[in-house]
């Protein structure tokens, strides 16, 4: 039966190998008490282990091997980070190892000690049709409501808790200003995925503190987005970009400002309503219908209030018949759609919120965005569509977000071993 040592792992750290009897593979009595903490760093595989060799308790590390000869093969003798291992695990027993300090090692060897079926059901999951989409594609049925709702509460929140770092750092470069913080974010996702890196910068080019002086002027609003963003550099015939261009003339030598370039935008294999420009028009009605937002989406006291905040955005006229400066189009509206919205909400509200609570401390506002996960519907994408084929049945952008995490971050990897639902289908009696 073919396996690694990460198996050889999960094995130990879940205690799934016969107990009875146990000795060294020198013949003396052997007890586990504890099989410590998992290190996932370097050194000993498990640390903090406590185990009974004869009549002598002994604290200290686990290593981990196929072979005890692996011991060498690692270089574990001359390591003084090993110099505390009071047992290793193995295997296979191939040869006797000292320890650092001399001593022999003692040794507990597993290869008669794991269940059958146990091999059988780790091999099914990782090791065999290498085309199926999730190793457990042919097991997840198999796994109850609640402990699968379970891990995905578990992965969710870890994909909020690696995605809160990039909002401290920009947080840090913004000398705490949330609002700013949040401002920023707000426009990497308005270009979603396409766009998300001329927003960003567009946002970072033009302070929201200017913004918030032209606040009462609609038309220096939108002149000064899509100025910054590089739009308003050309000559232009129709008179609503000929007055942009004119009021961004003057703005952007009264506040020193300069544009990004306007190749960094891209309309290609883009439907129409989701050009730049649009996206822009769009951002600019929201800034000019709101005013510190962050502050207004900490009060909220029900979710429908926060979606209330980006609802009903009246973009400017013009892009009712245009989708490109000085190119006409049919008549279409263009206020920012539902699911747009619900995007927003998902990658810039709710982690904003949670990134906010985690920094102080404060779960009200960490429940506030998985609460604001559970109300919104779930995002279409191939991810979610495989899922709900495998007979998953999705409620909400909570689910369907943990589930992103989860193939992203452990069936892609084939992390089974660490996964909550893996553990579940290999544990199955």
């Amino acid at each position: 039966m073919v396996f690694n040592e990460d198996f050889l792992h999960y094995v130990w750290k879940f205690k799934l190998f016969d107990f009875k009897d146990l000795t060294t593979t020198d013949g003396q009595k052997l007890d586990v008490i504890s099989v410590g903490m998992h290190n996932l760093n370097a050194g000993p595989d498990f640390s903090n282990s406590r185990i009974r060799i004869g009549d002598t308790t002994w604290a200290g590390n686990t290593e981990i091997h196929l072979a005890a000869s692996d011991w060498e093969k690692h270089k574990h003798t001359t390591d003084n980070a090993y110099d505390n291992v009071v047992l290793h695990v193995v295997y296979r027993n191939d040869q006797s190892i000292a320890a650092p300090d001399g001593r022999t090692l003692p040794t507990l060897e597993l290869r008669d000690r794991i269940p059958a079926d146990l091999y059988l059901r780790y091999h099914q999951l990782l090791l065999v049709n290498e085309r199926r989409i999730i190793p457990c594609q042919a097991t997840l049925k198999t796994v109850n409501a609640i402990n699968l709702h379970s891990w995905l509460t578990r992965v969710l929140v870890e994909r909020l808790d690696k995605r809160t770092s990039a909002v401290i750092d920009a947080l840090k470069n913004n000398q705490g200003d949330w609002e700013t913080t949040f401002y920023q974010f707000l426009a990497a996702n308005f270009g979603f995925s396409v766009n998300a890196l001329p927003f960003e910068l567009l946002a970072k080019s033009l302070p929201q503190n200017i913004l918030a002086k032209h606040k009462n002027n609609a038309l220096q609003i939108e002149a000064l987005i899509f100025g910054q963003a590089g739009f308003l550099n050309e000559e232009y015939l129709d008179e609503y970009p000929q007055r942009l261009k004119n009021e961004y003339s003057f703005l952007r030598k009264k506040y020193q400002l300069s544009p990004i370039e306007k190749h960094l935008w891209k309309f290609m294999r883009l439907r129409p309503q989701n050009f730049p420009t649009i996206r822009l028009a769009q951002f600019a009605a929201l800034v000019i219908q709101s005013q510190h937002l962050f502050s207004k989406i900490l009060e909220f006291k029900d979710v429908r209030d926060v979606k209330e905040l980006f609802s009903n955005i009246d973009v400017n006229t013009y892009w009712e018949t245009h989708y490109r400066f000085d190119q006409e189009s049919k008549l279409l509206s263009k206020t920012f759609g539902k699911a747009s919205v619900n995007l927003l909400l998902i990658n810039t509200v709710a982690l904003m919120l949670f990134a906010y609570g985690r920094h102080y401390k404060q779960e009200q506002y960490v429940d506030k965005s998985l609460l604001l996960l559970e109300s919104l519907p779930f995002e279409r994408n191939h991810v979610v569509d495989d899922f709900e084929e495998m007979g998953v049945k999705i409620k909400n952008a909570f689910e369907s977000q943990a589930l992103l995490e989860l193939k992203n971050n452990y069936c892609n990897h084939k992390k089974c071993l660490q996964c909550g639902i893996g553990n579940h289908i290999l544990n199955l009696k």
